[in-house]
C-alpha cells in the first residue's frame, strides 16, 4: 500500500511539473516563437530543471508540439463545456459559436502560436499522430446540425466539417487581427463593447447561414 501511494504521488508530481512547462513554455513560444524561445529560459521560470524538460518532452520540438496539442486539446474542452443536446438546435448552434469565440479571445497566446505554425507551413504539427479532438469537434457539430434538420429548425444537408471551419476562422481571424484592426478603425479592438459586438456579429452570421428558410434549398 505505501508503495502504490508512493507511486501514484509521483505521477501526481510528474504530470504537475509536465503542465507547468507547457504552461510556461505556451508564454515562451508565443512571445518568441519556437526558433527565439530558449529551453534555458523556460526551465528558469519554472520549479524544475532543463534536464526535465528532456525528460518530458525529448526536445525542445517536443515541447513546442505538446504546447500545439494542449492548445487545441484546450479549444475542445471549453467547447465541450456546454451539454447542447439539452439545447434547442438553433440555441445550442449559437451557444457552440459563442464558445468557440470565447476560447479564442480568451487564450490570444495560442492564436499567436497556431499562427506562427501555419506561417511555418504546419511543420511541426505534421509530426503529432493523431488528432482525437478533430471528431470531438466535428461530432459536436454533426449532433446539432442533424437535430436541426430533424426538427426543420437548420436547413438539411449542412457539412459539418465546412460550418465548423467557418466557425474556426471567423473568430481565429478577429483574435489573430485584433491589434491592425483597432489601428486602421480607430478603435479599441480589445475593448469588452467590441468584443461583444463581434461576437454577436458572428454568431448571428453563422446561424442565418443555417437557420431553416434562410436561403432556398437545393
Amino acid at each position: 500500500m505505501a508503495e502504490l501511494a508512493i507511486q501514484e504521488r509521483r505521477k501526481r508530481n510528474s504530470s504537475a511539473t509536465r503542465a507547468e512547462l507547457i504552461s510556461v513554455a505556451t508564454e515562451e513560444f508565443a512571445e518568441k516563437g519556437l526558433a527565439g524561445a530558449r529551453v534555458e529560459e523556460i526551465a528558469s521560470r519554472t520549479a524544475t530543471s532543463k534536464h526535465m524538460i528532456y525528460y518530458h518532452f525529448g526536445s525542445k520540438d517536443g515541447l513546442y508540439r505538446a504546447v500545439l496539442e494542449q492548445a487545441y486539446e484546450e479549444f475542445r474542452v471549453a467547447e465541450g463545456s456546454i451539454d447542447y443536446d439539452d439545447l434547442p438546435a438553433l440555441d445550442a448552434l449559437s451557444a457552440l459559436v459563442g464558445a468557440t469565440f470565447d476560447v479564442h479571445a480568451c487564450n490570444p497566446q495560442i492564436v499567436r502560436i497556431i499562427m506562427a505554425e501555419n506561417i511555418n507551413f504546419g511543420q511541426q504539427i505534421r509530426s503529432i499522430d493523431s488528432f482525437e479532438q478533430r471528431e470531438l469537434a466535428l461530432d459536436t457539430m454533426r449532433r446539432i446540425l442533424d437535430r436541426g434538420a430533424a426538427d426543420r429548425t437548420l436547413r438539411s444537408g449542412l457539412d459539418p466539417l465546412q460550418i465548423h471551419l467557418s466557425v474556426s476562422a471567423l473568430c481565429f481571424h478577429y483574435i489573430a487581427n485584433a491589434h491592425t484592426f483597432g489601428h486602421v478603425f480607430e478603435l479599441d479592438a480589445h475593448s469588452p463593447d467590441q468584443m461583444k459586438a463581434r461576437r454577436d456579429e458572428i454568431i448571428a452570421t453563422v446561424t442565418s447561414r443555417c437557420a431553416a428558410g434562410s436561403q432556398k434549398e437545393k
